[in-house]
């Protein structure tokens, strides 16, 4: 083999070791850290306010901003890379001043976002404050979140929308759930069927 092949997989070891190094070390910055969580040290959290799950996978480049509202990803969380969410906004509502030196801030300005459990965002997703993901729903790469995803829909596009569901039916959803879960921690019926209707009345 090439001595240079020897150099360059050395360095990937290295690479791996060090990224896995600063990974533990700064897991206890989270707000909460469950386990089997993985995610890029070098990328920008606002860790004091960023709770994750169990069994959590950030991609590379994500970027989570929330200074005064706070980020709460739920277990089997997976995202792709350069994931964006912002839990803020500007006040941009104050007459005679620049926005640059608005300090004040609304209740509306900063609200959390939430993603519960079993939910894929796609690479270069965006989601803004105030939005909840709901349980199994998926994210497509590139969109722009701007309100609330019913569980085990699909949303897509600029701003997101939901363009169809999970599974091809609500039987399917009731037997994922039964499954999974617990009875007491099933998803009601009727908030099933209002993701089911959330489709055909978009459609």
């Amino acid at each position: 083999m090439n001595p240079l092949k020897y150099v360059s997989l050395g360095m990937v070891l290295i690479r791996l070791l060090w990224r896995r190094f600063w990974m533990i070390l700064l897991r206890p910055a989270f707000r909460k850290c469950g386990k089997h969580v993985l995610f890029d040290p070098a990328d920008h959290f606002t860790f004091q306010n960023v709770e994750l799950g169990d069994y959590v996978a950030i991609g590379k480049g994500a970027t989570f901003l929330a200074t005064e509202s706070r980020i709460i990803l739920g277990n089997k969380v997976m995202l792709g890379p350069n994931v964006t969410i912002i839990g803020g906004n500007h006040n941009t509502s104050v007459v005679g001043k620049y926005m640059y030196d608005v300090l004040e801030k609304r209740p509306c300005d900063d609200e959390d976002v939430v993603i519960e459990d079993d939910v894929w965002v796609g690479s270069n997703a965006i989601i803004l404050k105030g939005v909840t993901i709901r349980r199994g729903a998926i994210v497509a790469a590139g969109a722009l979140v701007t309100k609330d995803v019913p569980p085990y829909s699909i949303v897509a596009g600029v701003p997101a929308r939901v363009i169809k569901l999970r599974f091809d039916s609500l039987e399917t959803t009731l037997e994922h759930e039964r499954i999974l879960y617990p009875p007491e921690q099933r998803l009601p019926v009727d908030v099933l069927i209002e993701s089911v209707q959330s489709v055909y009345e978009k459609g």
